[in-house]
């Protein structure tokens, strides 16, 4: 039986919720076919469908559209969703995302910047930065105004429970803030001043 998780607010963050769920196996590739369904209730779905590519376990989510579409912020390269937290994925989650989107720069365009690097490698980079900088900005979202860090309790995945055992800092504003800073420093030219 299907489980109707809550709202993804754009089909990025839903196909990355997908993508953060691998099967009972351990298999994380899965090519599923995505439609748009009706509830019982009337609700709107996003299905995606499929088969495990490694076992071959049929899989499937079911995932709330957002009653409005939403867009990304002005200036940004890249978004995952609007000004509220997630409901899908957790800040520890969004962490590992920007950790591995972040590792797909090489070190040698780390530290010259992408600038210099020939246009198809320079467009790959310049992408995993963005949404490293997006998944920043998604933990940061669980961070109440009057707070300097994430809460506890809004960290519900094994994912960021173990990182929030390890290395508690990372989940500081001034920790997430500086990364994030970090990162679009590295971004060429145009791109450095959106998001």
């Amino acid at each position: 039986m299907s489980v109707v998780l809550p709202a993804a607010r754009s089909s990025a963050e839903a196909r990355l919720c997908v993508e953060l769920h691998p099967c009972g196996c351990g298999e994380t590739q899965f090519e599923p076919q995505v439609e748009v369904v009706a509830l019982a209730d009337g609700d709107l779905v996003t299905r995606y469908q499929g088969s495990c590519a490694g076992c071959g376990t049929a899989r499937e989510f079911l995932l709330r559209l957002p009653a409005e579409p939403v867009r990304p912020s002005a200036g940004a390269a890249f978004s995952y969703g609007g000004p509220e937290p997630s409901r899908l994925i957790d800040p520890g989650e969004w962490l590992a995302v920007a950790d591995q989107y972040a590792a797909l720069v090489p070190a040698d365009l780390a530290t010259a910047g992408p600038a210099g690097a020939d246009p198809a490698q320079r467009r790959r980079a310049t992408a995993a930065l963005s949404r490293a900088i997006a998944a920043l900005d998604e933990a940061l979202k669980f961070i109440p105004a009057d707070a300097d860090e994430v809460p506890p309790d809004a960290i519900t995945s094994e994912v960021g429970r173990r990182m929030r055992r390890r290395e508690p800092g990372r989940f500081r504003r001034d920790r997430l803030t500086a990364l994030r800073d970090t990162y679009t420093a590295l971004l060429p030219g145009d791109d450095a001043n959106q998001g």
